[in-house]
């Protein structure tokens, strides 16, 4: 337990203040637990007395004590509330800081509602979990120990007794808390899966009703949820079997002890103030005992909480590269014997390509569905890496590059837009400072400056959850302004123009004629209207490259490009 405290503890160094204050506010409260039964002896040995205490004395010792309680245990709380929130803001930052850096493998090896539920959910609740367990374990571990240290004063002989009770009860919070947390650990995969069938079906819930899919959506929910249940309720048991075992260990150990108290009391004459102040002592013992045994769970759930997202910062490792920068590439791309298989049970989706493109040229890339035409475009800013060849940029092979500078030299339009919830001007510079006028200027460039002025704020409207506020073509056309906006010397567009109607599809065409201009591009298009003016064609299928040339050559040839041309224009 305490390697697995050790290995979340760096997370939260900035709250070692809070922590000292609430340990501290936590041994002041401590202490004034044994007051209570101490308080008693001259209570019932002189308060009943001619003799007896003044009266005044008994009400302002009880209310100054029950005060300082209270306030000892309001700066416990708060101050370790406090160091528990910074730990987490700070480990929140270290992992999402992370993620922005991590190899792009972990994002195919984990969902997004998965990494979401980390970062987000389950170490916040963890956090609140585990403050609620420490400031139980801080308090009654203290007032455990100050109520002990009193009865052995009280009668050293008689405390001895408990000492039987201790070992037993870590013998049983030992073994249920191991099976507690594999419980707990399966629980957090299950939940995942539940996460993941939920943000499925949000995504893809017109295909759902269109389909009338809901019924089998609602099984797999069901039955995700059905195994998240039954760990719930093994955890659930787990957990509770160690209050009523840890009672019962006390029950024992404390009616002995009383037993031989009244034994002694009645042989060796003790006062009754004493009696009652050692029997009540040893009554309270009973609350922080069972605390004790009940804290076990929440640290354990709290633990393994924080402990995945600590995991998912020392298991990913971090994106590597080069040291070569420059700060505007020529834009010669060559690919040497590439190949690239995703899965080594699956076939290449690239297999053994050589290609050079030259500094400025337009290269358009065509073939069937699955020819390893996006494949090929990915590998070019390192979203995935080729499992055999090499890939440079100016003679500079990509594992030398460093990869913030590398990818500077790249913008991408893809069929596939993602948007921001934020303003035009944020996604259009995304990544940059706002110059509203190089806004404009790339928005009129992507023929939706005239649309953008209808907007209530113009250029500073907010465009909601993935651009959900704009049609499908002024989605498609945001981001390639992006692209104008971000004016890398190599262009990469990907079915840039699917979502466009013929006449938008005209203007924006145009627009990316003057933006290819002087810029090397690689051109994905299955509208081979759209590429006829490119300067080589390359047609690819199955991972390879089968032909190449310029358009006429190719139709000339009666390849594969002439098929594909010949299937879309029915010729």
């Amino acid at each position: 337990m305490m390697e697995r405290f050790a290995r979340v503890a760096p997370y939260f160094r900035q709250g070692r203040r809070g922590i000292a204050a609430a340990g501290a506010a936590a041994l002041v409260g401590a202490a004034t637990e044994p007051l209570i039964p101490a308080l008693m002896q001259p209570l019932l040995d002189q308060g009943f007395t001619a003799r007896g205490l003044p009266l005044w004395l008994v009400p302002l010792a009880i209310i100054t004590l029950f005060a300082i309680r209270g306030a000892a245990g309001f700066v416990a709380q708060y101050a370790l509330a406090w160091a528990a929130n910074r730990g987490v803001f700070d480990l929140r930052q270290a992992m999402f800081a992370h993620l922005m850096r991590a190899e792009p493998a972990l994002f195919t090896r984990q969902s997004a509602s998965n990494l979401t539920n980390t970062l987000v959910y389950e170490v916040q609740q963890g956090a609140t979990l585990l403050v609620s367990a420490l400031l139980t374990l801080a308090k009654d571990s203290l007032t455990l120990v100050a109520l002990l240290v009193y009865l052995l004063w009280l009668n050293w002989k008689l405390t001895l007794f408990v000492a039987i009770l201790f070992p037993a009860v870590a013998v049983v919070m030992r073994t249920l808390g191991k099976r507690l947390h594999r419980l707990t650990v399966a629980g957090q995969t299950a939940t995942d899966e539940l996460a993941y069938v939920v943000e499925e079906n949000v995504l893809a819930w017109r295909i759902v009703r269109l389909h009338d899919a809901a019924p089998s959506q609602s099984q797999r929910f069901g039955t995700s949820g059905e195994l998240l249940r039954r760990l719930m309720l093994k955890s659930t048991v787990a957990s509770a079997t160690m209050t009523p075992v840890t009672q019962l260990l006390a029950a024992v150990a404390l009616s002995a002890v009383i037993s031989v108290a009244l034994w002694q009391s009645g042989a060796g004459g003790a006062t009754v103030g004493s009696f009652v102040a050692f029997i009540t002592a040893m009554l309270m013992l009973v609350g922080p005992i069972k605390h004790l045994s009940d804290v076990m769970a929440p640290v354990t759930r709290g633990l393994a909480a924080i402990e995945r997202g600590v995991q998912l910062i020392e298991t990913s490792p971090a994106e590597h590269g080069g040291t070569h920068t420059a700060q505007r590439a020529r834009g010669e791309l060559e690919l040497r014997g590439v190949s690239l298989r995703y899965r080594d049970d699956q076939s290449a989706a690239i297999d053994g390509l050589t290609l050079h493109v030259r500094a400025g040229e337009t290269v358009a890339l065509v073939g069937p569905s699955g020819a390893g035409k996006s494949s090929l475009v990915h590998l070019l800013p390192r979203f995935v890496e080729p499992t055999a060849g090499e890939v440079a940029l100016d003679g500079v092979p990509l594992r030398d590059w460093d990869v913030r500078s590398l990818r500077r030299q790249f913008a991408l339009v893809s069929q596939d837009v993602v948007l921001f919830n934020d303003s035009v001007a944020a996604n259009v510079a995304l990544g940059a400072t706002v110059d509203r006028e190089r806004v404009q200027a790339a928005l009129r460039g992507a023929n939706l400056l005239d649309f953008v002025g209808t907007l209530p704020q113009g250029i500073d409207s907010v465009i909601g959850h993935n651009g959900g506020q704009l049609s499908g073509g002024q989605r498609q056309r945001l981001a390639i302004a992006r692209a104008i906006y971000k004016d890398a010397p190599v262009l990469i567009l990907d079915e840039a123009t699917s979502a466009l109607d013929s006449e938008s599809e005209r203007a924006v065409q145009s627009a990316l004629d003057g933006l290819m201009r002087g810029r090397t591009t690689l051109v994905i298009a299955h509208r081979l209207s759209t590429i006829e003016h490119a300067d080589r064609v390359v047609a690819m299928d199955a991972g390879r490259l089968v032909e190449q040339g310029t358009h006429a050559e190719l139709l000339a040839r009666g390849g594969l490009y002439a098929r594909l041309h010949a299937m879309q224009f029915r010729t």
